[in-house]
């Protein structure tokens, strides 16, 4: 049975309150009420996310982060059973900013392994930050999924959503936005990677997603010609309007 096409949105550190994450929420859930062929997930602040399990079971929720770590003296972090107890389902892992801020392929692996045992499904975050001419970019993504997906059972791979995030076509200083053959280009050679490590009839319910800069303009695109899974958006995920627009997109092109 194929998978259903996934739209995650990524709230980041955003909103400010818990009143008005509630009432995002909120408004996200009635604009989507008669979407039955894709999966929605809301990957909120982790503060935030107890309380909007609450609000409705038509959104599965998701973290922004995850902490390798069961239990024991590590100050500040939060653990995938934490996480799993209180209702998120999904937690994001490896992003750019995370990336950015030190974080490497062997952190994003022991991240991804203790989701899975928790019960979690990892959305795992690929994508170069710049592009060259000799290809260098492609052995740069290859290197990142093997790194982090070392260790990672046959069994669990199909549990496991990847999202490439292009990080040159990202934020308002991109030079430009990138395409949805340029994605299509990077989907076929992930499942390649994918296919060798784990076996083509194991990796057949991997989900590839595109995360650079979605929004209700360029998605159909993406779908169409991309032939992209789903979506992982940010600054449109905290527009009821925009995130709806690009759900009923997917939704529509479902199969």
């Amino acid at each position: 049975m194929k998978s259903k096409n996934i739209i995650v949105g990524n709230w980041k550190m955003n909103p400010l309150s818990l009143k008005e994450a509630e009432k995002l929420f909120a408004d996200v859930v009635k604009s989507i009420s008669d979407i039955k062929k894709t999966e929605i997930v809301i990957c909120a602040p982790f503060v935030y996310l107890e309380k909007l399990k609450k609000i409705s079971k038509k959104i599965s929720l998701g973290a922004q982060d995850v902490f390798w770590g069961e239990v024991g003296a590590f100050t500040g972090e939060i653990s995938a059973e934490m996480l799993y107890d209180i209702g998120a389902r999904y937690v994001i892992v490896g992003h750019s900013e995370r990336r950015a801020m030190g974080e490497n392929n062997n952190d994003v692996n022991k991240k991804i392994k203790s989701a899975l045992s928790a019960g979690l499904r990892p959305i795992l975050c690929v994508g170069e930050g710049m592009r060259d001419e000799n290809h260098e970019y492609l052995n740069f993504v290859k290197i990142q999924i093997e790194e982090c997906l070392n260790g990672v059972s046959k069994d669990s791979i199909s549990k496991i959503v990847i999202a490439y995030e292009p990080v040159w076509a990202i934020g308002k200083e991109a030079p430009h936005p990138a395409t949805p053959e340029e994605f299509r280009e990077m989907n076929i050679f992930i499942k390649k990677i994918l296919s060798d490590k784990f076996g083509v009839k194991e990796i057949s319910k991997v989900r590839i997603i595109y995360g650079g800069s979605v929004d209700d303009k360029n998605a159909e695109g993406f779908i169409k010609d991309g032939k992209a899974n789903g979506f992982l958006p940010g600054r449109a995920s905290l527009s009821p309007e925009k995130f709806s627009k690009i759900v009923k997109i997917c939704e529509a092109l479902s199969k």
